[in-house]
């Protein structure tokens, strides 16, 4: 399935793409695309429901950030070997993990604002992972049965203010709108592998990146075993697994985003997301 918020900005409702990609609406079935909504038996009754019999959403509504009341926003970063070469940094031997704060998360195509006093705002596509199950020291044999589905997450990074002002990462990284996710979250039976995708993002047309989670350092099951021995794991906790290389950081004359740019990013799979670069207000 592909599931989906719809709607204008915190009135968003639920929604699922069907297979001749019509908007349909779920709000009779789910209060939102979140928490318990994700548990597996609910996903089972979801998948169970024909589409045809739920109401169709006509025109084109905004797509919202496709898991609502997100818990946590956890980050595994320096996940991909030629990542971790472009920033000159050795490969880490376990999961470097940060915290992006709720705060920053916002639809896939909405628009990206470039902070006040921002100097290197940045790019960075991830493959995400969205939790189904509660996780708590779980094997990573047994990680599968905890993820509800994947999503884009595009990482967006002010390196000036992550890398520059001193202490940890996070200040560069949770800004407002830094967390563009969706535009659908896509159950689990519909990724056969999710080490296995292609992904790119370009910034006013050009390309950027070009990767594939084949790269990824520690997989999918390795991350949610690692993070669940540091904290419980609670259906709709979003997991960002790391970026391929070429952000503007690694390029050999850095570039970064400034007002009145494109993004656009694709995961196979997953769809795309389009975002406009806008100064803070």
């Amino acid at each position: 399935m592909k599931l989906v918020r719809y709607g204008e900005a915190g009135r968003e409702r639920p929604g699922l793409i069907d297979g001749a990609g019509m908007l349909r609406d779920l709000s009779g079935l789910v209060p939102d695309i979140g928490g318990t909504a994700l548990l597996p038996e609910t996903l089972a009754r979801l998948r169970a429901t024909d589409p045809a019999t739920l109401p169709a959403v006509e025109g084109s509504p905004r797509l919202g950030a496709c898991v609502g009341n997100v818990g946590k926003f956890v980050c595994v970063g320096l996940n991909y070997t030629d990542h971790a070469a472009e920033a000159g940094m050795p490969i880490p031997e376990e999961p470097v993990l940060f915290l992006k704060p709720t705060s920053c998360i916002v639809g896939a195509n909405d628009a990206i604002e470039i902070p006040r006093g921002s100097t290197k705002t940045d790019w960075e596509i991830e493959l995400g992972i969205v939790i189904g199950k509660p996780a708590k020291y779980i094997a990573p044999e047994d990680a599968y049965a905890h993820v509800a589905g994947y999503c884009i997450v595009n990482d967006v990074s002010e390196r000036a203010f992550q890398l520059e002002r001193g202490g940890t990462w996070d200040k560069g990284k949770g800004c407002d709108t830094f967390g563009p996710i969706g535009p659908w979250l896509v159950t689990t039976d519909e990724i056969t592998d999710p080490h296995a995708l292609d992904m790119w993002l370009e910034v006013d047309g050009v390309r950027r990146q070009t990767g594939s989670t084949r790269t990824m350092i520690f997989d999918v099951p390795t991350i949610v075993s690692y993070i669940s021995r540091f904290m419980s794991l609670q259906p709709g906790d979003v997991i960002s697994t790391g970026t391929p290389p070429g952000v503007g950081l690694g390029m050999k004359s850095p570039a970064y985003l400034r007002p009145g740019q494109s993004v656009h990013l694709a995961i196979t799979g997953l769809g795309e997301q389009r975002q406009t670069t806008v100064a803070a207000p």
